[in-house]
């Protein structure tokens, strides 16, 4: 790969952390082409990117990138794949189908929203992430609740309330 080849790369690595907003490093050295495909394969069933690159030029995308990357450059060693995803969790519950199969890939790191997970052992905390729209309709609904209660509460006593002045008129 030459200059400007590698010059490219970067600056497409660097379109797509920005794009994505959310992306996987993993580890998966050793591994046959046939098991590489077959993780391309899900990869893309799950509209998840796969791209393999070097970790050196990972780092000039995450610095052309412009975030705060600095945590992630410890783990850019050995062979390194990077997942890209709409999706905070999708990633991590391939990674973790995978795993049942496999001891490959393993999670170096991961930036979910600005968020930064280190290690392999953050996996189960990601798959359990929730959504941003998860979050809002979650949170929606608890403000709602209150006022469904108050108003079945008021619409309950209003009909005893009603109840209560038609005996009164009745009576009258």
């Amino acid at each position: 790969m030459n200059k400007e080849e590698k010059h490219d790369l970067v600056l497409a690595l660097a379109d797509q952390i920005k794009e994505y907003g959310n992306f996987y490093i993993t580890d998966t050295a050793d591994l046959t082409v046939a098991k590489v495909n077959n993780i391309r394969r899900q990869c893309f069933e799950a509209d998840i990117t796969m791209q393999v690159a070097k970790n050196s030029l990972i780092r000039k995308a995450m610095e052309a990138a412009e975030g705060d990357f600095s945590p992630i450059y410890d783990v850019l060693k050995g062979s390194s794949s990077i997942l890209f995803s709409k999706s905070a969790t999708a990633p991590a519950k391939l990674i973790k189908a995978l795993r049942k199969k496999g001891d490959k890939p393993v999670l170096k790191a991961a930036y979910i929203d600005s968020a930064i997970f280190i290690g392999d052992n953050q996996l189960d905390t990601l798959t359990k992430l929730k959504s941003k729209e998860q979050l809002i309709g979650e949170i929606v609904g608890l403000l709602q609740s209150p006022a469904k209660n108050v108003i079945s509460a008021l619409q309950s006593g209003g009909n005893i309330l009603a109840g209560v002045v038609k005996t009164l008129q009745e009576r009258g």
